[in-house]
Parts: structure tokens; C-alpha cells; sequence
């Protein structure tokens, strides 16, 4: 009976790791690169954070992207999308409209407004506490505790 009972504990113990796996939000849904993306197709849908350097070795950019990294759950409960852009040279669409110089973070809320400007890193508390006082965050929360 033990044999059974360990057996059939050791069978079903990679099961219960997948589940685990599957609850994490996947890094290369939320994390991406900018490319030749637009920010029409993310509007009303998603919070895109993008992410400038100008070079992908910059210590700013790496710092950056490990916090987010860090609090993908949280980014992803508020519908975040990052979106990165190392490469001045190409001249992404993104790039050319916001304009950024040297390492910058910008959040852009649902509307399709520039919520937020910064040239250092943020922590994803400090990220999420800008986006929870927003007015399209603010009334998602309504929503989902069905006030509205």
C-alpha cells in the first residue's frame, strides 16, 4: 500500500508544478518588444508601460526591466502590456512619437493619454500605485465589485 501511495504521489507531483507554471502570467505575453507597434491597437484594451534605452547594456534599462519582471502578477491584474525599444537607430513609430532621450519610462493608460514621464526606474508598487489613481482604473475596480 505504500509502494502504491508513493507512486501514485510522485506521478501526480509534476502535475501540480504545471498547474503552478500556468497561474504565473508568461513573461512574452506582457513583455515585449516595441517593433513596429501602434498604440491604436492597445487602446481600451491594454496599459502599455514602454521602456526606452538607448542601447540595450544600459544598467537602467536591466534594473527596469527585473523589477517589472519581479511583479508581473500585479502588472498583469491591472492589464499592462511593456513594451521595450533599446534601438534609437530604427526609429520605431513609438519612438518617434514619444520622443524619449536616453533611458525613459512611459505609461500610457487605456484612453491612449501619457500618464506618466520618468528618466529612472520605477518599482512596479510605485507603477501600480500611479495606475490604481487612475480614472479608467478607478472605475474598472467599481465595476469588478459591482458598484456601477
Amino acid at each position: 500500500m505504500k509502494r502504491l501511495f508513493a507512486l501514485v504521489f510522485f506521478a501526480l507531483l509534476p502535475v501540480s508544478g504545471w498547474a503552478a507554471d500556468a497561474a504565473q502570467p508568461a513573461e512574452q505575453d506582457l513583455i515585449r518588444p516595441a517593433g513596429d507597434s501602434d498604440l491604436s491597437e492597445f487602446l481600451w484594451i491594454k496599459r502599455p508601460i514602454v521602456v526606452f534605452a538607448d542601447t540595450d547594456a544600459d544598467p537602467r534599462f536591466h534594473q527596469q526591466m527585473e523589477m517589472l519582471r519581479d511583479g508581473l502578477a500585479m502588472l498583469e491584474e491591472r492589464d499592462v502590456v511593456v513594451l521595450t525599444d533599446t534601438d534609437p537607430s530604427a526609429r520605431a513609430p513609438l519612438r518617434q512619437k514619444l520622443r524619449p532621450r536616453g533611458f525613459a519610462l512611459v505609461v500610457i493608460d487605456k484612453d491612449g493619454g501619457v500618464k506618466l514621464r520618468k528618466p529612472t526606474p520605477w518599482s512596479v508598487r510605485e507603477l501600480t500605485r500611479t495606475i490604481d489613481k487612475m480614472p479608467t482604473r478607478e472605475q474598472e475596480v467599481r465595476e469588478r465589485r459591482g458598484l456601477n
